[in-house]
């Protein structure tokens, strides 16, 4: 399974080492939120063998700046040629302040604050809901930038983001041509629209009105965090 010229895949990253097993606060999760993030892989981790194979056809790998991602980068590119790129982090993950009695796993401490930060615009003097839309706007327009050149482009991120940037894909015309999930490790493969001669250009003006009209579409949904 390798990645052909001019498509981009998006692929989470690995484990993390930081254990799940736990319950916690509110004030707790926002700790080892902090400490999630800056956080590298759990140790004695292989990428899958077609993801390897991916990486290893792509033209260009990007990673986002989270030690987790750019370890995973390093995994599937043993010559470590990658491009590492604030613009592909995690959107944030505030919880919201619940009394300290509620104490829950981070992965459901994970999705409460999802939804708040998504529909409840709850997001603690971090970036809002509104910025991180406007951020998967602009990675987006990155990558099909390279696309275009008919490169194989390749991103190692977050389960979420690279939701946001997937939806904003789908948005413009893209196909998703590979969908493994939202797992560690797993990839997701989106080829650029195809515009017909025939069309006389119409589809071209088509295209720019509707991503002028990009805006709040993008699916609330909930990868593992």
């Amino acid at each position: 399974m390798t990645a052909p010229g001019g498509v981009v895949t998006l692929v989470r990253h690995g484990e993390p080492a930081l254990s799940r097993k736990t319950r916690l606060s509110s004030a707790g999760y926002r700790e080892w939120w902090a400490t999630y993030e800056v956080g590298g892989l759990k140790p004695g981790q292989t990428p899958p063998p077609d993801l390897m194979r991916m990486a290893a056809s792509a033209d260009v790998v990007f990673s986002s700046t989270r030690p987790r991602a750019m370890e995973s980068a390093r995994a599937i590119t043993p010559g470590g040629e990658f491009k590492s790129d604030t613009i592909f982090v995690e959107a944030p993950l505030p919880p919201p302040p619940l009394p300290d009695w509620i104490r829950l796993p981070p992965r459901w401490w994970g999705v409460i604050s999802r939804v708040c930060w998504w529909l409840l615009n709850h997001h603690a003097g971090q970036e809002s809901r509104r910025e991180a839309e406007a951020r998967a706007r602009a990675a987006a327009d990155l990558l099909a930038e390279s696309a275009a050149r008919g490169e194989a482009v390749l991103v190692i991120a977050h389960g979420y983001f690279n939701l946001m940037i997937g939806s904003v894909l789908e948005r413009r015309g893209w196909r998703r041509t590979l969908d493994q999930g939202f797992r560690y490790w797993c990839a997701r493969r989106f080829e650029p629209p195809v515009v017909a001669e025939r069309s006389g250009g119409l589809a071209g003006p088509a295209l720019a009105a509707s991503n002028e009209a990009e805006d709040q579409r993008t699916p609330l949904k909930t990868p593992q965090f």
